[in-house]
């Protein structure tokens, strides 16, 4: 697919209430092109089959912090700090009839990973608040360490086209 295939992911993290109406300073052109899409860790619905009671902010309360838990459709207004992270996610899928079905079935897909993604950040918080640099850089370190053991572990096994 090469250049067929495109997903890019930005982030930008803002200590505000999500009011930024373009806070990735897009051209005229690309924001005729953007669809906003608003994401509620606290009120959003999510599926069965996603919901965790010890990763829902309504429920939530930090023991570091005394943050939470995210109660009502504003809670944004009630709550300090907050922070909003705006995500920038472009997606070009090029391949005749499937082009539109794909893309739109990726930018759900992403809302969905952003929401659960989000909501678990926030009622972690007690497990990475107060962290250093050098606490990040060791745990970065350790789980590097742990991924290329598992990836050494056993034979990766693939198919592979034979010819005689």
């Amino acid at each position: 697919m090469k250049d067929n295939f495109i997903i890019c992911i930005e982030s930008l993290h803002v200590a505000d209430a999500g009011d930024q109406p373009n806070a990735h300073e897009l051209t005229p052109e690309k924001l005729k092109q953007r669809d906003v899409v608003h994401i509620d860790i606290a009120n959003d619905p999510v599926s069965q089959t996603d919901y965790k009671e010890t990763e829902d902010p309504t429920k939530f309360k930090s023991k570091k912090t005394g943050r939470g838990p995210l109660t009502g459709p504003d809670w944004r207004k009630s709550v300090s700090p907050v922070m909003t992270c705006y995500k920038l996610v472009t997606c070009e899928f090029k391949w005749f009839g499937l082009q539109s079905r794909i893309e739109n079935f990726i930018q759900k897909s992403e809302r969905r990973l952003f929401t659960i993604f989000h909501r678990q950040v926030f009622c972690w918080m007690d497990s990475w608040h107060g962290l250093t640099m050098q606490d990040i850089r060791e745990l970065e370190d350790k789980t590097k360490e742990e991924l290329d053991k598992q990836r050494h572990v056993g034979e990766v096994r693939g198919m592979r086209a034979e010819s005689d």
